[in-house]
Formats: structure tokens, C-alpha cells, sequence
């Protein structure tokens, strides 16, 4: 599997299920509000540093996942789009990038195409069945609480990032 991760440059995730645990809070004039997982957040800004693109599908459209998407410095956000698996192509096409470099973390059937698509699918705990047996793997950690970085630290170490000299670079 290192090998499989070492080669990845392109990480794709769902928002909810996968940044977060599935919930959304809504409030009385439809204000939503998200928990999303500070550690995740670092994750992605390591991932960055190590010159990695990501990128943010989600099927519904959330002014908080926008919100987040700016603040993690994602390179490309798509919302309210349930063709994840012909973002991913066009992704690939701009990138010039081939099947085996790009990873898609997903959670449930609006999902499985894009996983399907992509070179490694991961998932976690809560998927349905038939969306574990489809990933390359499946995280130990919850979504919302830290699956993201689960991922991210093993692509990291697949490719022999130290983490703790890129930490002390950017101080």
C-alpha cells in the first residue's frame, strides 16, 4: 500500500461525512453550522507544504463549507455536485495527472463512482458496507474527528516526509 500512497499528488474528499460527522445544524432562518476537526485542518496545510493539491466535492452546496475551503486553502472547491467522478476526470486532465495519483475519501452511495474513479479509495468507519468493500482502505478514525489526518499523515509517510523539519521550516 506505501507504494500506491507515495505515488498520490491529488487528494479528493467529500465534505459531509468525511470533514465532518455527518451532522449539520440548522438553525430557525437556515443557518447552518458545522464542527469541523482542527487536526484535519492541519493535515491539510501539511499536505500543502509538501506540495500536494487537494480538492473538496461535496453534493450540497454550504456556505460554511466554502468558509472552510478558504480557510484550509483547498485548490478546488465544488459544491452541489453529485458527478464527482467526471470532476475527478477533469481534475486529472488539468492537472495532467494519471489514475494512480489521485485518492477520493468518501463515505456513502453519492460517492462510490468518484471512488470508483479514483486511483485510491478510502472510506470510513460509518460507510455502508458496500462502500468499505470498494476502498483501497478504510480509516481506524472516525470522519469529523480526525479520518482526514489519518489519511493525510500515511500519504505523508509513504513519501518520507518529516514532519517535524517541516514544521521547524515554516516557523
Amino acid at each position: 500500500m506505501k507504494d500506491r500512497l507515495e505515488k498520490l499528488k491529488l487528494l479528493i474528499f467529500d465534505v459531509d461525512g468525511i470533514l465532518t460527522d455527518n451532522t449539520v445544524f440548522m438553525g430557525e432562518e437556515g443557518t447552518e453550522f458545522k464542527q469541523f476537526c482542527i487536526a484535519d485542518g492541519l493535515a491539510f496545510y501539511m499536505a500543502k507544504t509538501a506540495g500536494i493539491k487537494l480538492a473538496l466535492i461535496s453534493g450540497r452546496y454550504s456556505p460554511a463549507t466554502v468558509s472552510r475551503a478558504k480557510e484550509l486553502r483547498v485548490d478546488e472547491l465544488y459544491q452541489d455536485r453529485i458527478d464527482k467522478a467526471d470532476i475527478i476526470k477533469d481534475l486529472m486532465d488539468k492537472y495532467n495527472l494519471g489514475v494512480d495519483e489521485v485518492s477520493f475519501m468518501g463515505d456513502d452511495l453519492v460517492d462510490l463512482q468518484a471512488m470508483e474513479a479514483a486511483g485510491f479509495a478510502v472510506a470510513v468507519p460509518h460507510s455502508p458496507h458496500f462502500i468499505k468493500k470498494r476502498a483501497d482502505y478504510v480509516t481506524e478514525t472516525p470522519a469529523g474527528k480526525g479520518a482526514v489526518r489519518e489519511f493525510i499523515d500515511m500519504v505523508l509517510e509513504a513519501k518520507k516526509v518529516d514532519l517535524e523539519e517541516m514544521w521547524e521550516k515554516k516557523i
